[in-house]
Formats: structure tokens, sequence, C-alpha cells
């Protein structure tokens, strides 16, 4: 992301093909007055050492519920910034050799900021100094295939990464930040070396490469690291918007559907390195920004009847972003072509700007649900120092209050920046800047705004210490094509041909069903123990025993003691069942479930706080139950879709 002047400048063309189609009025507000001023400074936090950093924590990383947590199972919030530069910072005009012609005159050189002007050592310093446990690294698909050495003078005061390609100077970093107890994660920002965003060329994760290209570069780079275990997340996309003609989509299936994209991405990377979390954000951007043109920022809204799963459930992490001067539906231009009047997040009073992000992106963090997982804001921030902007200044108050109220993961945007021959920030949203000399002049060293809510934030009080295991619910997407997250059975040939199949991940069973939507639910609540014997698959109803449980319907039953853990369809009409065996024997009593006219679904517990099949009616067994059948007919126009659930108790 970008401070408000560059973001003006990035959505130039996007805000010209508005103007040329309608028109845009420009919005203006009036700013609120500052929160009242603390009655004492917030202290900084306390520096840690490389040494005591790394032994506050050991790696791989997953996630329990809403939460993160390490190897040993205690919660890990990532306290994090962004070190921006290794993405591109040409602004995409003028010549590249001109360091006017990149952001806030910074040119990066496809590497991390700062490396011209102070020793890595000093950086990583200055990192722990503010209370850092983790660091957000974007970076290029141009980088990645780059083997032109960096230019000496961009490496000046770390002449050990002379001669080295952008990539293999991203390995030096990474090395260091792991050595010295951070937490890395890699992020996809851009495609091209080019500075984001509006209409650059990096609109999608397939602007200018194939989403096989995108998926392989990704595989190149997690295989590049996978053996350190401090480098713990791929951070798949940054900002996913529209570009001249076409917005991105959640769950259409085709070249443009960001969700298809994430789940084929998230799934090869976790086959390729299984310890990474797989970090998501939702589209940034859709339409065009004129009134009376729909247009606007979805956010992770769309994760609330479509989510994620995974072949390693325990991996999923969501992310958005926030800036005041941007809105749900406002760009952030401040006047002219590509201006609406829509509100900004700085014009929200505190409580509307409270539902606001719960809306877009903290509801995700809701226990019990089929989407429930970590949210982490992977990038905000504001003007600091020399910033007069009293509306900003409010809302990165007010953003604080919500960050710190729902103990909320974060990274703020960015961490290094320049100091020009006067000592004046080049990029005053940077929580650090080097002079060429190598002097710092940072957040915590006096004259910048914004000190007071950053220590409060990374002072702030929350959950620590050991995270218990909680049940997960996961749906299952056959709307469009299969969705095979077991692990077991991606390496087994296909099940059910010419068929659209899903199967739960591992460790999980299958416990409910979409009628005519093709979607299915999967939990590990009390989860029987696979065995070791064959699964298999019941395409009709030789397994039926104990009784006509569904008179007049066709009925596929698993074996006596093997549960449910994937189905089949052709079209939206029932065509397998694939049943897994337990371990020990399982009841056989049972109820038959109905919901031919209406949902059918337990009254507590089993993600019933969410729809997982919208606008269809859903079976679903209760979270101490397996699901041992499915009832379906042809008759009276059902049209073969699932009509009724055979439950059985676990125990």
């Amino acid at each position: 992301m970008l401070p408000r002047t560059l973001f003006q400048r990035a959505t130039a063309a996007l805000a010209t093909l508005s103007a040329l189609l309608l028109g845009a009025p420009s919005a203006t507000a009036t700013a609120p007055p500052l929160r009242p001023a603390a009655a004492e400074a917030v202290a900084p936090p306390t520096p840690l050492t490389g040494a005591q950093l790394s032994a506050s924590w050991s790696g791989p990383l997953s996630t329990r519920g809403r939460w993160i947590v390490d190897a040993d199972g205690n919660r890990f919030k990532l306290t994090s910034g962004n070190w921006e530069g290794a993405q591109g910072t040409w602004t995409g005009s003028g010549d590249i050799n001109d360091p006017a012609n990149h952001a806030h005159a910074e040119p990066g050189y496809s590497m991390p900021l700062g490396l011209d002007r102070a020793p890595m050592s000093t950086i990583l310093a200055d990192f722990h100094s503010l209370g850092l446990n983790s660091v957000r690294l974007p970076y290029s698909n141009a980088l990645i295939h780059d083997t032109a050495p960096v230019p000496d003078a961009a490496v000046k005061a770390n002449p050990q990464l002379k001669g080295k390609t952008p990539l293999q100077v991203l390995d030096a970093v990474v090395a260091a930040l792991t050595a010295d107890g951070f937490a890395v994660i890699l992020n996809n920002h851009t495609t091209t070396a080019r500075f984001c965003c509006g209409l650059d060329g990096n609109e999608r994760w397939n602007s200018g490469q194939t989403t096989r290209q995108w998926v392989d570069d990704w595989l190149l780079m997690v295989n590049r690291y996978k053996t350190n275990k401090r480098v713990v997340g791929a951070d798949l996309r940054n900002e996913v918007r529209r570009d001249t003609w076409d917005d991105p989509n959640w769950g259409w299936y085709n070249e443009h559907d960001l969700y298809a994209a994430y789940e084929e991405a998230g799934n090869r990377i976790l086959e390729a390195a299984p310890d990474m979390l797989i970090i998501m954000e939702g589209i940034n951007w859709y339409g065009i920004p004129l009134d009376g043109l729909p247009h606007g920022r979805p956010g992770l809204k769309p994760v609330a009847t479509l989510s994620h799963t995974l072949i390693r459930s325990d991996k999923l992490v969501y992310a958005a972003h926030f800036y005041g001067y941007t809105g749900p539906a406002n760009t952030g231009a401040s006047s002219g072509p590509g201006a609406t009047g829509d509100p900004r997040y700085e014009d929200f009073t505190a409580e509307q700007l409270a539902q606001v992000i719960g809306s877009e992106a903290l509801f995700v963090t809701r226990d019990g649900q089929h989407f429930t997982a970590p949210v982490w804001i992977s990038e905000f921030g504001a003007a600091g120092r020399g910033s007069t902007d009293a509306k900003e200044q409010t809302w990165l108050h007010r953003f604080t209050d919500i960050l710190v109220a729902n103990d909320t993961d974060f990274a703020i945007w960015p961490l290094v920046g320049w100091l020009d021959a006067d000592g004046n920030q080049m990029d005053n949203w940077a929580l650090l800047g080097y002079s060429a000399s190598g002097v710092r002049h940072g957040i915590q060293d006096g004259g910048d705004w914004r000190a007071d809510d950053w220590n409060r934030l990374v002072t702030a009080p929350g959950k620590t210490g050991p995270v218990a295991r909680t049940p997960r619910w996961n749906m299952l997407d056959l709307d469009h094509a299969d969705y095979n997250v077991s692990a077991t059975m991606l390496a087994k040939p296909d099940w059910s041909p010419g068929n659209r199949k899903g199967n739960c991940p591992d460790g999980q069973r299958l416990v409910g069903l979409g009628r005519g939507d093709s979607r299915g639910l999967c939990t590990d609540a009390d989860e029987p123990t696979k065995g070791h014997g064959t699964w298999t698959v019941v395409t009709d109803e030789r397994y039926v025993t104990r009784g006509d449980w569904a008179s007049g319907y066709t009925k596929l039953q698993c074996p006596d003691d093997t549960f449910a853990v994937g189905y089949s369809v052709h079209s939206d009409a029932m065509t397998a069942l694939l049943c897994a065996p337990a371990a020990g024997s399982l009841p056989a009593t049972a109820r038959t479930v109905w919901f031919d006219r209406g949902d059918n679904r337990p009254a507590t517990g089993g993600s019933t706080g969410s729809d997982w099949a919208p606008g269809h009616y859903k079976g679903q067994c209760a979270d101490d139950e397996y699901l041992a059948g499915i009832a379906y007919t042809w008759k009276w126009n059902h049209g073969g879709v699932p009509d009724a659930l055979l439950c059985r108790p676990l125990g």
C-alpha cells in the first residue's frame, strides 16, 4: 500500500477511465477534533535481543481457532511491520534510474530499503527496539527471475551483499532476520518491480503472468526457505483489484477467481512445504469508482459464505488492509476523477469504525464457524512526523483502540525509509528513517505523534501461553469443480470419474450437506480415529442394513464401522459416498435427518451461526454424531439431490 499522495498518482489511470465514462464529484468532510492527549506518554516496549526473541518461541506456526500458535501450542501474536522495497519502488513513469521517479524518491533496486544506509545488524536492532517479533517481506515475481547483480552503491552499508542478485540479497535478509529471532512472512506483492497500485499491471495474481507461473514462483520460494522454521508464512497476494476491464471475483471458478486461485496455490504450497501458514487477503477493490456505479472494497466479507478449506486446516490465516484515507467504497482519491462521495474510514465515529472493521474483517475470528481463522491486519499506517492531518490522527487513535480491544495481529506499513540531507523523513509513514551516513531518526526518537499509539499497541495485554485445541468446521464447495483436500485421496486415482467430488481434510469427517448446491461441511469434533483399512466408495444400496431408514428413497450408506469423509455429484445429483474405516467399532443406532423441506441443523455448535450453503436447505448431524448415509430420489422433481442424512452417535 502507499501514502495518500502516491495513491492519487497510482489511481490516475483508473480515474481517467472513470471520468471518460461518467465524470465524478469530489468528496469533502470536516475534520473532527483530536482525541485528548493522554496524561502521560506511553512507555516504549522493552527491546529483546536476538537471543531473547529466539528463545521466546519455536517454529513452525499453526492455528487453533482464531489464534496463531507456535510449535509448543503457545499463542504467537504477529506483532509485525512491513520491510518494503523488494516489491519494487519505481512509480511507472520517467527514467527508472532517476530517484525522483521512485516512491518518495527512495529507489529500492528490488531490495528491502535501507541496505545502502545502515548495516543489517543495526536495522534489525532497531526492529527489536520497536517491539516487533515478525516481519512481512514484500517481493515481486520479477525479483525472482532477475539475474543482474544489484548496484554496489545500493548495498554500500552492507558490502557483503555486493555482486548478489536481488533474490540472493533477499536470502541474506531472511537469514539475518530469522537468526535474530524474527518470524518472516513472505508476501507476493507485485508481478513487476513497479510500485503499486491502481492500473499498474499488478492488479491480480495473474496480471502479466499465468496462474501456473504464479504458483510455480511460490513453489520456488517456499522450497527455497522451507528448512528454515522461522520463515513461517506465505502471504499469497497483495491487494487484488480490478484491472481496466475485469473485476476479481470470489467463487466463479474462472480466470479472475481469487478464491479458486488461493485454494490452488495454498494446497500446492502445503504439499511442498507443510509447515507454512497460508495467508489470504480478500478482494481489495471491485467496480469503477463513480457515484452511481457499483464499486467497493469487499475485504473478507465473501468469506462469510465461501471460506477456504486446505489440506492442512490448521494453516489458514486471513488478512486485511485498512488506511484512514480510503473507505469501504472509497479509493482514496481526494478530488477530481476517481473520487466519489463515499465515506472514508477516517469519516466514521469510533462506534461506526468498529462496526465496519468488524463486518469487513474481524468477524472471521468468531469462534465455531466454518470461516473461523486468525485475521492479520497486514497493512495499516498513517503519516507521522510533520503531519498535521487531524482526521488521520484521530483515525489512527481509533483504529489502535480496535486492534487493542480485539487483541488483533498486525503489521504496520512501512518500517524503513530515508532521511534527506536536512534530516527530514522522505517518507513520513516509515517508523524508521536513515540518512545517507546512517544516522537514524525513528518513531521513538521524539517529534512523532504516532509514538503513543504505537507503544500502546505493542505493549497492550493480550492472550498469552497455551491455546487449547477447539473443534473445527470446514466447508467443501463442489459447485463448479472438484474439492479434494484429503492428502490421502490426493495420492490415489480418481475415485469417482466424470463426477465432481470432494473429500474432507484428513482428520475430519463429513457432517452436513446442502440440498441442491453441492456444498458440504466437515468437522473434527470428537473425530473417530481413522483405521488403516481400505476406504470405500459407495454407489449403491449394498451396505444398507438394520432397516430402511428412508423408505422410497435411494440410499448410499457406509459399511458398518466406517464414516463418511467425502461425496461426489453429477450436476447437483448424488453419485457416490466416500467412507473411511474407523480404528474401532462404531455404534450402529441411528436417526434420520430430513432436510427436503427446510434446514435441519443442530441447535448449538456445528457452525450453526454461519451459512455454508446460502439459499439452500442444509442437513447436518450433531457434533457428537457421524454421517453414515445419504438418501435421495429422482421422484417428484427432486432431481437426485440429497434429502436426508443417516446420523449415528460417535459413542
